[in-house]
């Protein structure tokens, strides 16, 4: 088998469980659906790894292949073609997007199974899948934007799949309307490209960026600064981030989905894909790389006083993905990509541990009402450890390897470079700090009730179910959470997922240790070979030694500092830092304001314009002048001929004369 019939056949697999799934909603009983869903995604993700094996098997300089099943227009030399390009690049965002979303898939399957909705979840985490896989494997920018807005629409139907909570629905409203600017930022960047390019081709683009940089840097930069909104929306940096911590209004694998392997990771590839552009772009490159280190420190400054356990892992996504944005438009394409490939490893563990906790919890999200759950929850636990070690960057935990490598081409580089390196190892210790504040709150101390529940074998719920963003009171059928709640302790399917996740994150950095293993390296180089950028930056094994040491010693000093206020006592320190610094602390609980911001500059003037256009434009001009107007002319018409119809024939009788004595009078003046 090819690598490209591999490829074709790992898209059709979750397409193919989708329409099962969405055909089949009323025949499929039990967890059938859960198993069709799963089973898809397993397929996709063996015959990636056959892509995988095949492209390996050929010469480097055949690692790059196009096939086309339909042309779907052609006009002159542009052309919209369903072809995918099958390339390391996409090779390794297939390996990634197939192989946590199965194990995913496989957490869902008892993490749901109480859920109104089963078969409708499915159908949409297939969809959801399949609509990444057609984005990573475009060819051209044509299929790249059908992925890209197929992706916006499905994180819309699985961020407000709890439909009948007002807040899932508003949480799915505002990711579809933030990533709709982002659609219309690639739209209008293609263009631009399109414009001196004259091809919708990657690798045709790709082959004359030189050229256009030289020949239309103006636009070339205009362009590709339109992509980064795109690529900004979708991966959540600032300012289009705010939709990312309402996101998490949908289901734990939702947002495990979402976060680790998919949808946030898109903008990242974008950039990875498009880099022989961005190398003839330096200031398009430089606004890529400030906002991702702007995002990165942000977040974690965020993340450090949330108190919603799932927006707390929430704000970290932004900030690990800020690390790589910026990692990306730098010229550290391996390490970016490196650092999403283990990212997504631990991230999906850490919301898998947290949906289980939640679970315990009767759906509660609060840290400030999790306590003492290590007892209860060992394996949990465990996996949260795993998770929050690998986050933190302690050695040897893959996230370790792979955020100082980052750091390490960003120091290399020099200049002004310098400030993100440190700003990278800032937001590193606060990284640890607040990843060790949710196990500290959620694990230590005294067990509150719902532990001390679970510790006698019994599953706590709530009397009366209630929505944990607003305390709305819920029932449980179709459109709200399920009766049932699932901890992986008492799931098989949950406990496999996070148990393979657990081993990945801890082990998933051995593909790159600096000085050690290249794998990683070696495997994408035939993408990045045409790379300008690389050969000029040079190792330094001193700036290896001394980032390796530093990015050891403020993990190991967050877990610290976060044990010494969470751990020892009940957080009594972090008050007392809270009542003296109390500005920066509504700055951060406020989220920077960016909310009330947005809404002051975009939401406020855009209501304010369609309230008036709805009272003036549309019920002045089209109700009352156009349909009013026409509809005031046919009643006048109708009335004047009603007045006519008296009933005397010799009224009748003279009307008869008289338009014939104007008929007559016409043609005389017409001879």
């Amino acid at each position: 088998m090819s690598p490209t019939t591999a490829a074709w056949l790992a898209l059709a697999c979750p397409l193919a469980g989708t329409i099962v799934n969405a055909l089949g909603f009323r025949t499929l009983k039990g967890r059938l659906p859960g198993v069709v869903g799963t089973a898809a995604l397993a397929a996709a993700f063996v015959f990636a790894v056959i892509a995988f094996v095949q492209l390996q098997g050929n010469g480097e300089e055949h690692r790059q292949l196009v096939s086309s099943l339909y042309d779907y227009a052609v006009v002159g030399t542009i052309d919209a073609k369903l072809s995918i390009l099958v390339d390391p690049l996409s090779v390794l965002m297939m390996l990634v997007v197939t192989g946590v979303s199965t194990l995913i898939h496989v957490y869902s399957f008892g993490y749901m199974s109480g859920d109104r909705g089963y078969t409708r979840f499915f159908a949409y985490l297939n969809f959801f899948v399949f609509s990444m896989l057609l984005l990573v494997l475009a060819a051209n920018f044509f299929l790249l934007i059908v992925g890209w807005a197929f992706v916006g629409a499905a994180s819309y139907l699985l961020i407000s799949f709890w439909y009948r909570r007002t807040t899932a629905t508003s949480a799915g409203i505002k990711a579809f309307v933030i990533n709709v600017v982002g659609d219309i930022g690639l739209t209008l960047g293609t263009f631009f490209i399109l414009k001196h390019s004259g091809t919708l081709d990657f690798l045709g683009t790709f082959a004359q960026a030189k050229e256009i940089g030289a020949t239309a840097h103006g636009d070339l930069t205009a362009g590709l600064i339109l992509l980064l909104v795109g690529a900004f929306a979708k991966s959540a940096q600032i300012p289009f981030h705010t939709w990312l911590p309402d996101a998490m209004e949908g289901p734990t694998p939702v947002s495990a989905l979402i976060h680790a392997a998919t949808m946030v990771t898109a903008g990242v590839y974008l950039i990875a894909r498009m880099h022989p552009l961005f190398e003839q772009s330096v200031a398009a490159a430089d606004v890529g790389t400030i906002i991702g280190a702007v995002t990165l420190v942000v977040a974690a400054t965020i993340g450090l006083v949330v108190t919603d356990l799932k927006r707390v892992i929430a704000y970290s996504t932004m900030s690990q993905i800020g690390y790589m944005i910026m990692a990306v438009s730098g010229g550290a394409y391996v390490a970016g990509l490196f650092h999403l490939m283990t990212h997504a490893f631990f991230k999906a563990l850490l919301f898998m541990a947290a949906g289980s906790l939640i679970s315990a919890m009767g759906g509660d999200q609060s840290l400030d009402r999790m306590r003492g759950f290590r007892k209860a929850m060992p394996f949990t636990f465990a996996c949260f450890v795993i998770g929050g070690l690998a986050l933190s960057g302690v050695p040897p935990f893959s996230g370790f390897f792979s955020k100082d490598e980052i750091l390490l081409v960003m120091g290399e580089r020099g200049g002004w470079h310098w400030v993100l390196y440190v700003a990278g190892y800032l937001a590193a210790l606060m990284t640890a700090v607040y990843t060790w504040r949710m196990i500290f709150r959620a694990f230590w101390g005294e067990p509150v009730e719902q532990a001390r529940e679970l510790e006698h074998g019994h599953l706590w719920h709530a009397p009366q179910p209630t929505n944990p963003a607003n305390g709305e009171v819920e029932d449980t059928d179709v459109g709200f959470p399920g009766p049932e709640h699932h901890v992986a302790e008492q799931s098989g399917p949950m406990k496999i997922a996070m148990g393979t996740l657990a081993i990945l994150a801890t082990v998933g950095g051995v593909v790159l240790i600096p000085k050690v293993t290249t794998w990683l390296d070696t495997f994408l180089e035939p993408t990045f070979k045409d790379s300008t950028l690389t050969p000029t930056i040079q190792g330094s094994d001193s700036l290896l030694v001394i980032g390796l040491i530093v990015g050891t010693v403020l993990g190991v000093l967050g877990i610290a500092i976060a044990y010494r206020i969470w751990g020892m006592t009940n957080g009594e320190i972090a008050v007392a830092a809270r009542e003296r610094v109390p500005a920066l602390h509504r700055l951060f609980v406020n989220k920077w304001y960016f909310d009330e911001l947005i809404g002051w500059l975009v939401v406020k003037p855009l209501g304010w314009f369609g309230r008036f256009g709805q009272q003036t434009f549309e019920r002045v001009f089209v109700n009352g002048t156009l349909v009013g107007g026409t509809s005031g002319v046919v009643r006048a018409g109708s009335a004047a001929v009603r007045a006519l119809q008296s009933g005397f024939l010799r009224a009748y009788a003279a009307l008869l004369l008289v338009g014939a004595g104007v008929v007559i009078l016409y043609f005389l003046l017409q001879s």
